[in-house]
């Protein structure tokens, strides 16, 4: 019999298909998992109400659950807990440098729009860095430039 732990474990191996370094959950979006009489249930949330991501992320969980031997896994997409950047581990943070990305800043409910444009490179950590454009390849990302290593990069978009 399967625990909602070892679920959880599971849950590491499904990348984002946008950011294949990083897990759903060290993204943060799986807020809730039920295990009972050997059937599963996984809810999620995602990172923008458009993601074009959520409906693979949904079949990659309920496909990776199904590996366990369990004899049903649904896996619903709910607002009920809005997902927000804080929400991303640390590990996850790593995940998104070793992409490329700029992780966003920890905030506490609140930030100014000024740190769009003090965001570190992720190729070489400078903060000589200028914002570009609020929208990067997807809605959860922002773009700039680095002035040091002339790179262009992308940031995810801190989201209270």
């Amino acid at each position: 019999m399967v625990t909602e732990a070892d679920i959880l474990q599971a849950l590491h191996d499904v990348k984002d298909p946008e950011i294949p370094t990083i897990s759903v959950v060290e993204l943060g979006i799986i807020t809730h998992i039920k295990v009972e009489n050997n059937a599963v249930e996984i809810m999620m949330t995602p990172t923008f109400s458009g993601c074009p991501a959520i409906k693979i992320l949904e079949t990659y969980v309920r496909e990776r659950i199904e590996k366990m031997g369990v004899e049903s896994v649904v896996v619903k997409t709910t607002f009920d807990t809005p997902w927000n950047t804080n929400r991303i581990s640390e590990s996850g943070r790593a995940a998104l440098l070793k992409h490329g990305l700029a992780p966003p800043p920890k905030h506490d409910g609140y930030f100014e729009l000024d740190v769009l444009s003090d965001v570190a490179c992720p190729f070489c950590s400078s903060r000589n860095t200028t914002f570009n454009s609020p929208f990067g390849a997807t809605l959860c990302r922002s773009i700039h430039y680095c002035k040091n290593c002339l790179q262009s990069f992308e940031q995810f978009k801190p989201v209270v």
